[in-house]
């Protein structure tokens, strides 16, 4: 049934295929574009609160807050790398149906394989490159790949640790001239402290707001 079926449904020749898959392409390239400029308008959203947070000197709040600004940063950075991959594929995809004209078919490509395998392991876009690459084996473009593994380090929790440098790089960049009028001591001690230590009132709510709508528009 199911070979009666294929014969029955024509199959699109290489360049329907292509001038789909760039489409999407062009799509998703499109959805990383409005997602980094939402993070980025977050973004100073959360530097205004580490400002004000500095000034009152809830230098904990702050820092929790550059927390999220560093990992916003990295994430941006990876989007930007998923934007230059994407478009990758799309010009080996056109290298591609040229050879398919001359041949019929389309060919395979290690290096959209390698793209393909290296975006499955991106959380942002994870799940829609496995939709893609099972099209894509099933064209004959690239091979089966076993790879499930996700690249989740950069949001782990022992973020703080390995980024610690960072964090105070943010944080003096924003809110610089304030933290650098407390005392080294007590600067250090500030820093240290949990992030609801100093929150007081509506200010938790208000700062937590902020670090989840900005969780948000990583994710």
């Amino acid at each position: 049934m199911e070979k009666l079926r294929n014969m029955l449904i024509p199959k699109p020749n290489p360049q329907q295929l292509l001038r789909d898959w760039q489409r999407r392409l062009r799509q998703e390239c499109r959805n990383i574009e409005r997602q980094i400029r939402d993070i980025q308008r977050e973004e100073k959203n959360v530097q205004k609160a580490i400002k004000e947070a500095a000034k009152r000197n809830d230098t904990a709040s702050a820092r929790a807050l550059a927390i999220e600004i560093v990992r916003s940063r990295r994430t941006v950075n990876r989007l930007y790398e998923n934007k230059a991959q994407l478009n990758s594929i799309s010009m080996h995809l056109g290298e591609s149906i040229a050879v398919a004209r001359t041949v019929g078919h389309l060919s395979k490509s290690a290096e959209v394989m390698k793209t393909v395998n290296d975006l499955m392991k991106a959380p942002e876009m994870a799940v829609k490159m496995q939709e893609f690459s099972k099209e894509m084996i099933k064209a004959g473009v690239i091979e089966e790949m076993v790879n499930d593994a996700v690249d989740s380090a950069l949001d782990s929790d022992d973020i703080e640790d390995e980024i610690e440098e960072e964090v105070d790089k943010v944080l003096t960049a924003i809110a610089g001239e304030t933290v650098a009028q407390l005392p080294e001591a007590s600067r250090k001690e500030r820093l240290k402290q949990p992030a609801h230590a100093k929150e007081e009132g509506g200010d938790d709510e208000d700062l937590e707001e902020l670090r989840v709508r900005l969780a948000k528009v990583r994710s």
